[in-house]
């Protein structure tokens, strides 16, 4: 399985390097400077001058990109489109490391998490993602509290569109255990074009 991992140097990308790693996969870490994963190849890009070619004959492409300031919000969404533009028409996946806030808390899927926060350029990328029908893509939401530093416990609950409590009512997912679910997810190839959800068991 050979497999880009892009803004590998961040939290969640580090941690689903290594596990895609130890799992035997042909890893790229694409980073804007030094690599700080275990991946075995680099690619030095900022994301925005990634092309077609750089992903040519990747199984899979994992965007784990993050923006946290008002200023760089907006990229959640042109970052997301780019690499969409860049995979389309081919049979590589893109797996989007996603946000809890979009998760629904009615059956009805009327309404979410954040509904009342101001999240609109997260929302915004969910909702371009889904209109893309030419691009294998995988949103995969973690639970409502996405703990960085949380323990790899190794088991986890893999649930739909809506927010989801385990048996302890807690809506609860490490890192570490979000990047067991995504390989798993880059593995089985189960949920194309579908956003799906994880939650500690």
């Amino acid at each position: 399985m050979k497999i880009a991992v892009v803004c590998a140097n961040g939290k969640a990308g580090q941690l689903i390097v290594k596990e895609a790693v130890d799992r035997g996969f042909d890893v790229t870490a694409v980073v804007k400077g030094e690599n700080k994963s275990a991946a075995q190849n680099v690619i030095v890009k900022d994301l925005f001058d990634l092309t077609a070619e750089d992903f040519t004959g990747f199984d899979a492409v994992v965007d784990a990109f993050g923006a946290w300031t008002p200023e760089t919000l907006p990229q959640h969404s042109t970052s997301l489109a780019h690499l969409c533009d860049i995979l389309s028409g081919t049979d590589t996946r893109l797996l989007v490391v996603g946000g809890a806030g979009s998760l629904y808390v009615n059956a009805e899927h009327t309404a979410c998490v954040s509904d009342g926060a101001d999240f609109p350029e997260v929302f915004k990328a969910l909702g371009e993602l889904r209109q893309r029908n030419d691009v294998k893509w995988t949103y995969i939401s973690p639970a409502g509290d996405f703990q960085a530093d949380g323990e790899r416990s190794g088991k986890y609950i893999l649930a739909g569109e809506e927010l989801t409590l385990n048996s302890k009512g807690e809506s609860i997912i490490s890192y570490a255990d979000y990047a067991i679910a995504m390989v798993d997810e880059i593995e089985k190839g189960a949920h194309i074009r579908q956003r799906i959800s994880v939650v500690r068991e």
